[in-house]
């Protein structure tokens, strides 16, 4: 369970004025954007430094020597130092920037994978991981001859089967790769625990991110785990950047993922040499700008302070499933809120609606949610639907909204009753 320190509430009003997009009008209406776990809104400190990145400081990093090279160049590694402070790396060597999560997780199935697993080993992951924390894993197992293996969910409860964990964390699992929390169910997992279990076996960990590292305090030293990923767009920061953490000794022992750009340190016509990591993983030019909005976001979220987003999303969570579930006849996952488990988003059915029937009519009201399978389509076979509705909370985000959610939620469900 996540600790949740006593801190003052947040300021909404003042926090809500450094978002711009929150101030418009959808359809007529005021926006609710409560589509934060697809993608979060960015405040204007993320946008201005971007702008001035572009306006000022636009070069290439690393390779020139002149003034607007060393700047671009001086941002892009503080952007790298600032992320090893965020997540507690024990040094800006352990940082790779990648475009996201996906990019992540394919980087450490190829370039760690390929030299670890062989025919015959395992792979064990969950049964509620985004389908980027599934594919690359099949590409692996399909190129090395291992097995995949998952570790079940029990239900609309949304809860791992810990008990099975212990009959499938074995010496023969290679790697265990989880969510710290479902984008699907809202699950927040023990991923300290699920490290500690797999390192007493030797068993390499990666944890998944996406989904905390802007909601609460992420500490890789303390969670333990070997690799971690995040992006940037879901914490405030760009679209197009991201983040893997990887031991340094582990990312020292890995080959290159592409090739070309800053990742030699010389070429040759028969072979080549590779740079210093975290430099080997980072083929071409940079996102830099990305980096460097991240930078910015970072920034923001602890002037905010993640302890006070935790408690404010699962406030927001709690309120909302209790205010869904008094409305009755209505399908909700994930754990309860009261077991501390519950991350700030909310999967719901209504039964005889189709769920991008409630996103549609819900948008004509200016209130943004997300319907589908959330890119967890072998988890919903498991829950045995097809999608579901999901309504994901911020800081920026209030108790007001779900009162207007939840209005709407009513005359959805009228206005279809009235077409039976």
């Amino acid at each position: 369970m996540p600790q949740i320190l006593e801190k003052p509430a947040l300021e909404l009003e003042s926090i809500r004025r450094d978002f711009p997009a929150l101030n418009q009008r959808v359809h007529g209406q005021p926006l609710v954007y409560f589509d934060n776990a697809a993608t979060s809104q960015k405040p204007r400190a993320v946008i201005d430094a971007i702008s001035r990145y572009y306006e000022c400081d636009n070069s290439n990093v690393h390779r020139g020597i002149h003034e607007l090279s060393r700047r671009a160049t001086e941002g892009y590694e503080a952007a790298r130092k600032r992320v090893a402070q965020f997540i507690g790396a024990g040094s800006a060597h352990e940082i790779v920037f990648t475009r996201g999560t996906t990019e992540a997780v394919n980087l450490i199935a190829s370039a760690w994978g390929d030299a670890n697993v062989k025919s015959g080993d395992t792979i064990l992951l969950t049964e509620m991981e985004h389908h980027s924390n599934i594919v690359p894993w099949q590409l692996l197992a399909k190129r090395t001859g291992a097995k995949l293996v998952y570790v079940p969910v029990t239900g609309d409860d949304g809860m791992l089967d810990l008990d099975a964990l212990d009959r499938l964390l074995t010496r023969e699992v290679k790697l265990f790769a989880f969510t710290h929390v479902s984008n699907t169910l809202g699950t927040i997992n023990p991923v300290r625990r699920l490290c500690a279990q797999a390192r007493e076996l030797g068993i390499a960990t990666f944890v998944d991110a996406a989904q905390s590292a802007g909601h609460m305090p992420v500490d890789v030293g303390e969670i333990g785990c070997d690799f971690l990923a995040f992006s940037g767009h879901k914490i405030c920061g760009p679209t197009g950047i991201g983040v893997l953490f990887g031991r340094q000794e582990l990312l020292e022992a890995m080959e290159p993922y592409q090739g070309g750009g800053d990742m030699i340190s010389r070429v040759d016509f028969q072979e080549s040499r590779w740079n210093v990591v975290p430099h080997k993983f980072e083929a071409g030019t940079p996102d830099i700008a990305g980096a460097i909005g991240l930078h910015a976001a970072l920034d923001y979220l602890d002037r905010v302070g993640r302890e006070r987003i935790l408690a404010h999303d699962l406030d927001l969570a709690a309120y909302a499933y209790e205010k869904l579930a008094a409305l009755g006849n209505i399908r909700l996952f994930g754990p309860r809120p009261e077991t501390g488990l519950h991350s700030g988003l909310i999967s719901f059915l209504l039964p005889e609606v189709h769920a991008h029937d409630v996103i549609t009519l819900a948008d004509r009201h200016g209130i943004a949610l997300r319907g589908g399978h959330h890119c967890t389509q072998p988890l919903m076979r498991k829950l045995g639907v097809a999608s579901t509705a999901r309504a994901s909370f911020y800081f920026y985000n209030t108790r007001e909204e779900i009162d207007r959610f939840l209005e709407t939620i009513a005359e959805i469900r009228t206005f279809f009753a009235r077409q039976v």
